[in-house]
């Protein structure tokens, strides 16, 4: 019963069910920058992710892929086979109409955009839709309001950043000029990092974007010495196989310690 999807392009509907394709692991090379996925609640904050997708999607001659979640309720789903068809056409009806005028913008045109809508209500299925779409980026808005709004709130955000196997962009207000220029990776330097600097690494380079790698040296009783902060770097840099430059950061909190250090350096 949760199999209700429908997928438009351009916006014409294409007929669709489950999309199954084999799992594969996520590799970021220079030139996989080929689909966005864009989850949207039509919301202000949705089409600040929306234009932002549209610029990257311009630049590196990609498609966008929208998501939106109806999230019918399980009272509907309850109901016979044939008053669910019908909750369930009504529902898709207003969401294809949504979705058609919240494309018609000016900064979308000669842009491929695909849409998928399904009846999902998990932060979760954002990364299996990503994945099942083979998209390379993600893009949303925050704070949003309406509709499944809980999904794009702060903390929800956080979450489908945490779980997402691709690289996520949280947009928060409008821009009329968006670049990357200056990213930061915080890292703990552990051998488990690696692969997370490598991605990052290739993801600056697709921007043509600088990257600085800090480590966030705790107060309390994960505070580490000068000498032992040096020799963790040491074996990062080992175990990567090459030179980069680690800026140490002190701070009582790891998120402070990270906001503080993107505030001095400017960084995207």
């Amino acid at each position: 019963k949760n199999a209700i999807m429908e997928m438009a392009q351009g916006i014409g509907v294409l007929q669709a069910s489950f999309l199954i394709q084999e799992e594969n692991h996520y590799v970021l090379t220079l030139d996989v920058m080929k689909k966005i996925l864009v989850p949207v609640d039509f919301s202000k904050h949705s089409e600040y992710a929306l234009e932002v997708a549209s610029k990257i999607a311009r630049q590196h001659e990609a498609g966008i892929v929208l998501l939106h979640m109806i999230g019918i309720s399980d009272s509907v789903l309850a109901n016979s086979e044939i008053a669910e068809e019908a909750e369930a056409k009504y529902f898709l009806k207003m969401a294809k109409d949504k979705i058609k005028e919240f494309t018609a913008k000016e900064y979308l045109k000669d842009i491929s955009v695909n849409a998928i809508i399904q009846n999902y209500k998990d932060f979760t299925e954002v990364n299996n839709v990503a994945q099942e779409q083979n998209c390379d980026l993600v893009v949303m808005g925050s704070h949003g309001t309406g509709g499944l709004s809980e999904l794009f709130v702060g903390s929800n955000t956080e979450k489908v950043v945490r779980t997402s196997d691709l690289p996520v962009i949280v947009i928060k207000k409008s821009h009329d000029d968006f670049s990357i220029k200056k990213m930061v990776l915080a890292s703990d330097l552990s051998k488990e990092s690696i692969p997370v600097y490598t991605k990052a690494k290739a993801f600056a380079e697709l921007f043509s974007a600088s990257l600085e790698v800090v480590y966030i040296n705790t107060s309390g009783a994960n505070f580490m010495g000068f000498d032992d902060v040096e020799k963790r770097m040491e074996s990062f840099k080992k175990e990567l196989g090459q030179e980069v430059k680690i800026d140490f950061y002190n701070h009582h909190s790891v998120e402070r310690g990270i906001l503080n250090y993107c505030f001095e350096k400017e960084a995207d």
